[in-house]
């Protein structure tokens, strides 16, 4: 993975709903050392109502690894920003490691009914700036500080333990709506968006003053027919995920949910790598790159030269498939150095 090359990359953790709790230990331990072995910068862990709490999964993948980074994904609706806040501080006194943010805005519209919060969606980034902001100082040291804000308000409040120097969060946040990259901007974050096909980002170049990155699956292998099988295997056709889909995109306000829909799904082949099929069918949540090395490699090029610098591979599916992974990885760059 060309990690050292100026790009950051994240593989995701796997969702807990999926297996029992032993399994599951397993499953993160694995997958994570998986990502750290390869090169990965960090590792995306989820957070929503049904799954388990994400700091205890970012604690599991600290004990099965050395250095890898837990991304861990921060709901305001959950805890105090002052929690969040000492969690990455205990960790980084537990641990000696850096944690990476994941910001929230919102999440699924059920779970945000069951908790009861129906801010409007720009009010929702509104609250997770001001949040961000809180932790962010917090985490600065050394004194106590006090901040007033429309949603949160604390008074002489220290951080103990201290965050051990050179392990200030990493913070991300999505920006694929307006909304999101003026989020990103006020508190410093790298914007994910979930990507068009690159012939339609040449005329939306991202904005100079976000660092941007995406959320992106990959399967690549030496010859396009070879990765198209495993593509399809591993995602099969499903009527009952489709109709899934179509339930929740009726429900959903996020952005990115409408602006994939809206794309279509693209014929597969080796001219169009842009493959919407697993988030059409519910299987996931972001697009993917099908084909040969060599075309995939030259679509990741066309995305580097647009400006993104920062990538979150889905969930792996083996450590072989994270090798495959870097090595088109590795070509994009070589392209894009040419």
């Amino acid at each position: 993975m060309p990690g050292s090359a100026g790009i950051e990359l994240f593989s995701t953790c796997p969702q807990s709903r999926d297996s029992d709790g032993a399994r599951y230990r397993q499953q993160v331990a694995e997958i994570a050392r998986w990502s750290e072995e390869v090169g990965c910068k960090g590792i995306l862990v989820y957070s929503d109502n049904s799954l388990v709490d994400p700091w205890l999964v970012a604690q599991l993948i600290l004990q099965a690894t050395k250095g890898i980074c837990p991304l861990v994904a921060v709901q305001p609706l959950y805890m105090h920003p002052h929690t969040a806040a000492k969690m990455v501080a205990s960790l980084g006194h537990l641990h000696g490691r850096r944690i990476y943010l994941n910001m929230l805005a919102g999440g699924f519209k059920n779970d945000l009914v069951a908790l009861n919060d129906t801010t409007p969606h720009d009010q929702r980034y509104d609250r997770t700036v001001e949040y961000t902001l809180l932790i962010k100082r917090l985490l600065s040291g050394p004194g106590p500080i006090s901040f007033e804000g429309r949603y949160y308000r604390v008074t002489n409040l220290r951080m103990t333990p201290p965050l051990p120097a050179g392990l200030f969060p990493g913070i991300l946040i999505s920006g694929s709506s307006p909304a999101g990259l003026a989020a990103a901007k006020a508190i410093g974050a790298i914007g994910v968006q979930y990507p068009a096909p690159t012939d339609q980002l040449d005329e939306a170049p991202l904005h100079d003053d976000v660092a941007t990155g995406m959320r992106i699956g990959v399967i690549a292998r030496p010859a396009a027919q070879a990765a198209w099988t495993v593509a399809r295997q591993r995602f099969p056709e499903d009527r009952k995920g489709r109709i899934a889909h179509g339930l929740a995109m009726r429900v959903s306000d996020s952005h990115w949910h409408h602006q994939l829909s809206q794309l279509g799904e693209q014929s597969p082949s080796e001219e169009s790598p842009y493959w919407l099929g697993p988030f059409q069918n519910y299987k996931t949540f972001c697009p993917y790159l099908v084909g040969s090395y060599d075309r995939v490699s030259a679509e990741l090029a066309r995305y580097l030269n647009h400006g993104f610098r920062t990538f979150i591979l889905d969930i792996p599916a083996s450590r072989e498939e994270l090798e495959h992974v870097g090595v088109v990885f590795e070509r994009a760059m070589e392209l894009v150095n040419r």
